[in-house]
This record gives C-alpha cells, sequence and structure tokens, in this order.
C-alpha cells in the first residue's frame, strides 16, 4: 500500500494552480474537466511520478467549514518536506509567499507555516 494522492480544499482552482506552480514551484500534472471544476493536481518537478496534490474544489459546506476551523486555530492541512526550511523561507518570500510562522526549531525539525492564498495553511519542515 502507498500514498498516491493528497488533496488540499481550494477556493478557486486556477488561483490554486498560479500558487503552486509559479510561487511553490510545483508542476501541474494533470487536468481533466469534470462538469464546472476539473481534476487538478500537481507534483513535485523532483518527483514527477511520486504522490499527486489534488487541488480539489471546496463547493461542498464541510469543506468549507473544515479549512476555515483549521486555518482559524492557526492548523495546517498538511505538510511539505524541504531540504532547508531557512532557505526555502526564504526563496519563497521573495516570491512574495506569505508565511504565518516564521522558521522555527522544534527538537529534530524545523517547520514553517505559509498561507496558500485558497484558504488553507501549509506547513514546510525539515530534519
Amino acid at each position: 500500500m502507498r500514498i498516491e494522492l493528497s488533496s488540499v480544499h481550494v477556493d478557486d482552482q486556477d488561483k490554486a494552480l498560479r500558487f503552486y506552480t509559479e510561487k511553490l514551484g510545483f508542476v501541474k500534472k494533470n487536468e481533466i474537466p469534470l462538469g464546472e471544476a476539473r481534476w487538478l493536481t500537481v507534483v513535485s518537478p523532483e518527483d514527477p511520478d511520486g504522490t499527486e496534490l489534488v487541488l480539489e474544489p471546496d463547493d461542498h459546506p464541510a469543506a468549507k467549514q473544515y479549512k476555515e476551523g483549521l486555518a482559524g486555530d492557526g492548523i495546517p492541512v498538511t505538510s511539505f518536506g524541504v531540504d532547508d526550511v531557512r532557505a526555502e523561507y526564504a526563496r519563497l518570500r521573495e516570491r512574495g509567499v506569505h508565511f504565518t510562522q516564521e522558521p522555527a526549531d522544534m527538537g529534530p525539525v524545523t517547520t514553517a507555516v505559509l498561507d496558500d492564498t485558497c484558504g488553507n495553511l501549509i506547513q514546510l519542515h525539515s530534519q
């Protein structure tokens, strides 16, 4: 068994695609029309056959409540591994990414939290 897909609910798929590709550096893998929405996934350019992140519309009321509850409490919806949180923080800040938590040492890991502009907080972590 392996993880092949993970999702983040987004308020606008086009805006999310721009953020995740242009700001974070992911690469679009799939874009399949499904009525008003699309099956839209991105992957890491370092692992193009690896886990896909689904940029899933947050149309369902429960998805909106979930996002608002987590973001309101400052809880990231997911975490992305990076080689060096401090270097990634600096790189992304230069690209205009807003962070809600600057890099912080937490025992064996360093974390930072960014706002994906689509209603989610995303944690970056490195060991």
